[in-house]
């Protein structure tokens, strides 16, 4: 069964991880996979390196990147064509451009043969996957419904759509009205697990780094820099709390806001207790190091920094957004400005005193981050394996296959 995988670019972030481990697993007697990737942007960085690492060789389609623009013409052609050469059973879309552009070029594929005169087109079965989703939070409202109208239309080009959680679901069929519901498959994500089995000296390495206490806390985030991820509302938590002397932060990842953001946090006063570390490669001995993990999102999917911080047993505390409900679990303690859930903490607003309200009250809470850590821990390996990851794409394909 031949597999063509398609995503917009290798930024750092959980889907390039996803395709990188679905097209090694996906080579063997059964499968063969080919993964199409476009070019990084200014301003992100790029992980290529995972696929290096991973004995992975994508085919780089230099005019496909994020923005649209008028090279997406040239990145369709050729996307058409390098589809004629590799005659797919199954084109696999990831990312919002990378489904638009492979879509259509799947489509024209499966249309444009002499077969479609008599109702005979080319059998080629097209699954999209919504990491997340470009519905509110990222552009204009003028821009959001051109991008709603498209995705409404692709979804009819589309056998299968695949979301990462009932949250992601209920947002983009439901209240989107994207696709009809027979056509959705919920495939939460993956993660290599046992990569977050560590020691407790691994945990003393970045406390020394930044020069933290055995008695302080150390919050951080991880994740790239963007608007989408409303770092804003971390620093102006932080500064809030910037008279608790046993508090630190830290903020790893980079993107292109990061000079304005040092700038902000020099302005709020925060620099002693908000250091920025960019991008690391040890990201296993980060989490171990830290105290809680927060998610300050205005839009997910379903983050990738909170699964690896329950994998790896850290509390969490989150805004409530996309797929981070679904994680978190049902409510235990319904508070003014936030709530206790099985798994975390849980704000509903996007106001700094809501979240320093609900992360003073995880600090000073022995018992619920050692609660809400454990069953956390507890439900992402049971649930987020990567293993589980790659067994439900090939079951998909199985069933598409034989339809």
């Amino acid at each position: 069964m031949k597999i063509l995988r398609i995503i917009a670019r290798l930024n750092v972030g959980g889907p390039a991880r996803h395709v990188v481990w679905l097209t090694q697993a996906l080579q063997s007697d059964e499968f063969q996979t080919t993964l199409i990737a476009g070019s990084i942007p200014p301003g992100e960085d790029d992980m290529g390196y995972f696929a290096d690492e991973n004995g992975v060789d994508p085919y780089y389609l230099r005019e496909m990147s994020r923005e649209i623009s008028p090279s997406d013409i040239r990145s369709l052609i050729k996307l058409y064509r390098r589809i004629k050469a590799e005659k797919p059973d199954i084109i696999h879309t990831h990312t919002a451009k990378a489904g638009t552009l492979g879509r259509i070029a799947g489509s024209i594929y499966r249309w444009l043969t002499w077969g479609s005169l008599v109702g005979r087109p080319r059998r080629v079965r097209m699954v999209h996957t919504f990491h997340g989703h470009v519905f509110h939070s990222y552009y204009t409202p003028s821009k959001t419904r051109v991008f709603l109208a498209i995705e409404r239309t692709l979804a009819r080009a589309s056998d299968r759509i695949i979301v990462l959680s009932e949250q992601q679901l209920d947002e983009i069929n439901s209240k989107f009205r994207v696709g009809k519901r027979e056509q959705f498959l919920i495939v939460p994500l993956g993660i290599d697990v046992d990569q977050f089995d560590l020691s407790v000296a691994t945990r003393q390495r970045l406390r020394g780094e930044i020069g933290a206490g055995d008695n302080d806390a150390i919050v951080g985030f991880v994740g790239r820099l963007t608007e989408i991820k409303n770092i804003s509302l971390l620093l102006q938590t932080a500064a809030l709390m910037r008279d608790r002397l046993n508090i630190k932060f830290v903020v790893v990842g980079d993107g292109h806001l990061r000079q304005a953001l040092e700038k902000e946090a020099a302005s709020l006063g925060i620099t002693e207790n908000m250091v920025f570390l960019g991008n690391r490669t040890d990201i296993a001995d980060i989490y171990n190091s830290l105290d809680i993990v927060a998610l300050t999102s205005l839009n997910e999917g379903t983050p990738l920094s909170l699964i690896e911080a329950m994998a790896a047993g850290k509390p969490v505390i989150s805004t409530a957004v996309g797929g981070v409900k679904d994680l978190l679990g049902k409510k235990l303690d319904e508070r003014d400005a936030f709530a206790v859930c099985e798994r975390g903490v849980r704000v509903d607003s996007f106001e700094p005193s809501d979240f320093q309200a609900g992360l003073s009250f995880l600090i000073e809470n022995d018992g619920l981050r050692n609660e809400t850590a454990e069953r956390g821990k507890e439900f992402i390996r049971s649930r987020y394996s990567k293993q589980r990851l790659i067994e439900d794409i090939k079951r998909l394909y199985r069933e598409l296959n034989s339809e």
